[in-house]
């Protein structure tokens, strides 16, 4: 498996020895299993004001009691991975900077911790953590697309980093209009790295625009009549019809949304797809939406330390609503 990058683990360190963890958080193989859920309706809207009795939580199949809830906004540690690829033509990453600025401004909690980084041909860590969202707006500024993809690896280094923030609730943002091209991480090894974390993952992907090509020869059909036309007066030429000539559609990279699942499905996050960068305001607003409408669940662990993955199911007593939440946990 892919080592983490030297500089996110001496960050990572520095930052969890300094600080002091508050709340309940979930770690594999402790004393609480924390759960994050979304509630909605058929409708897709947010179900806030829900209490602790409406909420049932499986593990393994086998019932639990729910012994901590909280149902109000909350502070969140948030890492926000832009595609900074060669894909990523002037106008797509303008529209990535205004929607990523009018999130951090005006849609996050002031008290919201942020970090980003930027990922290309490797993943790049240009902001550290921060709640000033100033320079978290020129290190956005400041990234000049180039090369192939590496999201895996980004994510991977981000999972780390994300997990020490200081807030109970972690989250990871990633923004990009391809797939994966460079990483060393496999999708499977990531997959693996995410049931070990607590934080929920989110993926913004913008798909590709369909552009015609013209492709052949063009000829003029048919050829210029040389000889006058009977009763029509002296000869003219007919104008030329335009033929012969093929076309074909081609589509920019498309982000491939079940790959994108697979990475965020088991965190309790989501993936949306949006048909092209005028759309990310839409979409991240629903994002922090979401972040500001969720409930905390925590229950004792049956206390398995025993490397495996244990299912983790979320229901709620009114059959008309529907849950979201990981679902699962390596007990190591």
């Amino acid at each position: 498996m892919r080592a983490i990058s030297p500089l996110l683990l001496a960050f990572a360190a520095a930052t969890l020895a300094a600080q002091n963890q508050e709340g309940f958080s979930f770690r594999s193989g402790v004393e609480l299993v924390n759960v994050t859920a979304t509630v909605t309706d058929d409708n897709g809207r947010f179900v806030s004001g829900l209490r602790k009795e409406d909420f049932v939580v499986f593990e393994d199949g086998a019932r639990q009691e729910v012994t901590h809830f909280n149902n109000d906004r909350v502070p969140v540690s948030l890492g926000i991975l832009l595609d900074a690829s060669g894909s990523m033509t002037p106008d797509k990453m303008s529209a990535a900077r205004a929607a990523i600025d009018r999130f951090i401004y005006d849609l996050l909690g002031e008290d919201d911790e942020l970090f980003f980084l930027e990922f290309a041909n490797r993943p790049d860590l240009v902001q550290e953590w921060t709640t000033d969202r100033r320079v978290i707006s020129r290190a956005v500024a400041r990234a000049t697309p180039a090369g192939g993809t590496a999201m895996y690896d980004a994510i991977a280094d981000a999972l780390p980093l994300a997990g020490i923030g200081r807030h109970p609730k972690k989250a990871l943002l990633v923004i990009s209009d391809g797939n994966d091209t460079n990483s060393s991480v496999s999708g499977g090894e990531l997959r693996q790295l995410i049931r070990e974390s607590e934080v929920l993952v989110y993926a913004l992907g913008v798909d590709g625009t369909a552009i015609t090509v013209r492709t052949g020869p063009t000829i003029q059909l048919p050829i210029p009549m040389p000889f006058p036309i009977p009763g029509r007066g002296p000869r003219r030429r007919l104008p030329p019809i335009i033929g012969g000539g093929g076309s074909r559609v081609r589509t920019a990279e498309r982000v491939n949304a079940d790959a994108l699942r697979q990475i965020t499905d088991d965190t309790g996050g989501r993936t949306e797809v949006v048909r092209g960068f005028g759309d990310l305001d839409g979409a991240t607003a629903r994002i922090a939406d979401e972040l500001s409408k969720q409930y905390y669940l925590g229950y004792a662990s049956p206390g398995k330390k025993d490397g495996r993955w244990h299912a983790i199911r979320v229901e709620v007593k009114d059959r008309r609503l529907a849950v979201r939440a990981r679902r699962g946990y390596i007990a190591s």
